[in-house]
């Protein structure tokens, strides 16, 4: 055993931190071995996860945000639990919730946020009582679900094992962002666990850390793109072929000893060091040193760092934890004070260090560094970990890069989580890379690829590079994903074969024969055109929908972006478009009076004033559950107010399980039509207000393919 395996298993049975376990296989010989893998990956991922809010000691913990961009950790806490229901559901794999209220309020919500974008919304968060109630629940069932499901191997997209994995990988990266948040609420709230240990060995001399130096590396050509046998996101498969030229890099991370010369030469007030993005955070934020540090930079020698639960005399010899935009602005000044062309390294140049280390985290018998939950329960010093010729290349903590997320050639999206990465595909997500001390799973693979907006914090730090590469930075790059292109043309586009934009139809005449002009719900928005065109006339509207996807690009458009996007000409031809909404007359003032929310109209959370309109268009016939949407809206909307339901009844098993569908079948022998049935279903809480109208609509596919369709419009007023 080499003496790291020695040190680091022996550190493991002293610290008393969950042994850390590997990465399971997708292929095998033993369906039923392979069950009891997942079984007790699950497991020890839930009991992990729920030991991690043992660091919390105060109420105001649970339900205090840690910072104003994200959600309290009571969110957190129930999130990972509904996460595996709600994708059970959307698969088809279960056909019951546990807790709908729960599920509605802790499934989806604004998770990551602009620093100048705040979110102020109020929720009614559950007790913590009720949610560990709930929370036993789901793992009972979920622990019958593995038992029962069938199983085939290898394990692929399509099965149902997938969508297990896929919330055990989820949880596990809650588990690291969790213990982010836990990091920075007050110290009086939290307490240090027995479990979750910190790194005992420090130089609290800053004099006494190793000096950094640069290591020369050799071009080669990376080759990017998943092919082992493990579960991965969308973002990691497909292939991308890089060829790197020499560089160096820095043969350890920056401590925050190194990081220190930084902020003592006045760093953080000199804008010079700091691009627009850079600034206007620090402007924002007024920091003037590393978000953990506390005491004043002016009294290094009495400098602490908070930890995960407690603070520690600066270990000086530890890397530094700062967000992108420091760790840029810090290799700026380093450039100019050393004449080198020093930055942070792009994903490519990353991936060419990795080939130091030997092996993945599935064959690791003992990880070779500070990673996978192997050592410690925080970061340790710079120099403990060799790996090749350098130190940390993994483990410890993330790593920033200078490239934005994207996909890769081939890439393509999981139809159950289809906003995991083209939400990020926006040019403001930027790429960390090699692990921090509690990466597990997936994260702490090879082919790992997370990305956060570059004023975030993780347990990410950096080293720096000396390169001549320049990363291709695109604020708003075309949208290539066919949906999301589709319903951009179809909501935005020109007029086709003379039939009116069915969104802005749709809008006129709710406009018409609405009485009260307060409050509208726009539900299957899309992209948001029926919610702009309802805002010309109504003082709020909500657009609503269950895609992310379609969500990104219409509060994009609120913020008075402007969107891009390609559509098919024919094979691999393509036309450029853009969304520029004062062309259609829209701007600030609309924006103003819209709130863009993903949700799911099969469980709605309740509202405390009720509509004045809603508007569901070619939404019924996309339901899993259409009669349960329509039962719920109802007490949703005033006496007098309107529900508008526009629909052209293309009644799918794809979407919607035939004993759900509400007409277009027999019923003891006779026809029955979805107006029969939408006559009967609404009856007891409506009246109809005029006879079904008829309204196209044109969906281009490519130049020379549309669907002309027509929906059928009735309208309903609340009695």
């Amino acid at each position: 055993m080499a003496k790291w395996e020695h040190d680091v298993t022996a550190q493991q049975h002293q610290t008393g931190l969950p042994a850390p376990t590997r990465m399971l296989t997708l292929s095998g010989g033993d369906p039923q071995q392979k069950r009891l893998q997942i079984l007790s990956d699950f497991s020890k991922t839930w009991e992990l996860y729920e030991s991690l809010f043992d660091c919390l000691t105060d109420e105001r913990a649970w339900y205090t945000k840690a910072i104003s961009l994200r959600h309290p950790l009571i969110f957190y806490y129930g999130h990972t639990a509904t996460f595996y229901i709600n994708k059970l559901m959307a698969g088809g794999l279960i056909d019951a919730r546990v807790d709908d209220r729960i599920e509605a309020t802790m499934a989806i919500g604004v998770d990551e946020m602009s620093w100048d974008d705040l979110d102020n919304s109020h929720y009614s968060w559950p007790s913590l009582a009720e949610l560990r109630d709930y929370r036993g629940k789901v793992r009972h069932l979920v622990e019958q679900f593995i038992q029962q499901m069938p199983l085939t191997l290898p394990i692929g997209w399509d099965s149902p094992a997938w969508v297990i994995l896929m919330g055990i990988e989820h949880e596990r990266i809650h588990l690291e962002t969790s213990s982010v948040l836990i990091r920075q609420l007050p110290l009086a709230w939290v307490s240090a666990q027995p479990h979750w240990p910190a790194c005992p060995d420090a130089r609290h001399d800053r004099m006494a850390v190793p000096a950094n130096s640069l290591v020369q590396v050799a071009g080669r050509r990376v080759t990017q793109g998943k092919t082992d046998d493990t579960y991965g996101w969308d973002n990691e498969y497909g292939s991308l072929v890089t060829e790197v030229k020499p560089f160096q890099a820095s043969r350890m991370l920056v401590s925050h000893a190194e990081f220190f010369a930084f902020v003592a030469a006045g760093g953080y007030q000199n804008q010079r060091w700091w691009d627009d993005e850079g600034w206007g955070w620090r402007e924002f934020s007024a920091a003037e040193m590393p978000t953990f540090w506390r005491g004043s930079p002016q009294q290094p020698e009495e400098l602490r760092l908070r930890l995960l639960a407690e603070e520690v005399a600066m270990p000086w010899d530890w890397p530094a934890e700062v967000n992108q935009l420091e760790a840029a602005a810090f290799c700026r000044w380093k450039a100019e004070e050393t004449g080198l062309s020093i930055q942070l390294p792009a994903e490519s140049e990353w991936m060419s260090l990795r080939e130091q280390v030997e092996g993945d985290q599935p064959d690791w018998n003992d990880a070779p560094g500070n990673i996978n939950l192997a050592c410690w329960a925080s970061s340790c010093p710079i120099d403990r970990f060799a790996q090749g010729e350098f130190f940390d290349l993994v483990g410890n903590v993330w790593q920033w890069t200078t490239t934005p997320i994207n996909g890769f050639p081939g890439f393509r999206v999981h139809p159950l989580y289809d906003d995991f990465s083209t939400p990020t595909f926006d040019g403001k997500h930027t790429l960390i890379k090699g692990g921090s001390w509690i990466s597990t799973g997936n994260e702490a693979l090879k082919s790992a690829r997370y990305a956060f907006r570059r004023h975030f914090f993780q347990h990410a730090g950096f080293r720096y590079v000396v390169s001549q590469h320049q990363e291709s930075l695109h604020s708003n790059p075309y949208e290539t994903d066919s949906m999301v292109s589709q319903y951009l043309d179809f909501q935005y586009g020109p007029e086709y074969f003379a039939v009116e934009n069915y969104a802005k139809a749709l809008a006129k005449i709710a406009c018409g024969i609405s009485q009260h002009h307060q409050r509208a719900l726009d539900i299957g928005c899309a992209t948001g055109r029926a919610s702009f065109e309802l805002a010309r006339h109504f003082e709020q509207v909500v657009g609503m929908d269950y895609s992310a996807r379609f969500i990104d690009v219409a509060l994009q458009l609120t913020r008075g972006e402007d969107f891009r996007y390609v559509t098919q000409e024919e094979g691999d031809l393509v036309e450029y478009r853009q969304v520029h909404l004062p062309d259609f007359d829209l701007g600030p003032e609309q924006a103003s009076r819209i709130r863009f929310v993903q949700g799911d109209a099969c469980n709605l959370k309740p509202q405390q004033e009720a509509w004045d309109l809603v508007l569901a268009a070619n939404l019924i016939d996309r339901l899993r559950q259409p009669a349960r949407f329509l039962a719920d809206i109802a007490p949703m909307i005033r006496p007098g107010g309107v529900l508008m339901l526009s629909s052209p009844y293309t009644w799918l098993e794809e979407f919607t399980p035939k004993e759900n569908w509400l007409g277009g079948i027999r019923e003891n022998g006779e026809a029955l039509s979805t107006y029969q049935a939408l006559q009967r279903l609404l009856a007891a809480d409506f009246e109809e207000l005029a006879p079904p109208q008829d309204v196209p609509f044109v969906i281009r596919e490519t130049a020379r393919k549309y669907q002309h369709s027509v929906a059928q419009l009735t309208l309903w007023r609340k009695r």
